[in-house]
């Protein structure tokens, strides 16, 4: 049984992830002149992914969020000429995206500018207090069970 503090401390720290999710994601499309936060991880995710395995059920798998939510985002991006979307020749159902030349040189342009973003949004932060912050949220992802597909792989953008 929770006590009514331990109640309070759940709901306090809900409250403040969800509240602090939408405050990263509208400073952080406010530094970015390409990308929305929100387009520029669908990218990342891209280029996190083995050749011909960018489908929007990986994508989508590695930003934790719905196949419908990633195909609203890459039906943007493809509009801006960011990225092509052909279909899978192994799966006719699934489509495989690449990301075009124009969305590459887009990247390093907002990269610079996310880095400043990041620089800022943990100034106050250790290396030790990352370290600890960022073992405490794989920790809370995994409430479900479900283990987290996270970004540590090398691209040929390492410092995205």
């Amino acid at each position: 049984m929770n006590t009514p503090k331990e109640i309070f401390l759940k709901q306090q720290t809900y409250a403040t992830l969800f509240s602090l999710a939408n405050k990263i994601q509208v400073k952080g499309d406010q530094c970015l002149k390409y990308f929305t936060g929100r387009q520029m991880m669908a990218m990342i995710a891209i280029l996190h992914l083995p050749e011909g395995k960018a489908s929007l059920n990986n994508i989508a798998h590695k930003l934790g969020t719905t196949k419908q939510s990633v195909k609203q985002l890459i039906t943007v991006l493809e509009k801006k000429g960011y990225v092509v979307t052909e279909p899978n020749q192994q799966d006719r159902r699934a489509v495989n995206i690449t990301i075009t030349s124009t969305a590459h040189q887009a990247l390093l342009e907002d990269n610079e500018a996310g880095l400043r973003f990041f620089d800022n949004l943990f100034h106050e932060f250790s290396p030790k207090e990352l370290e600890t912050l960022w073992t405490l949220l794989k920790k809370l992802y995994r409430f479900d069970g479900e283990e987290q597909d996270g970004f540590e792989e090398e691209t040929e953008y390492q410092h995205l």
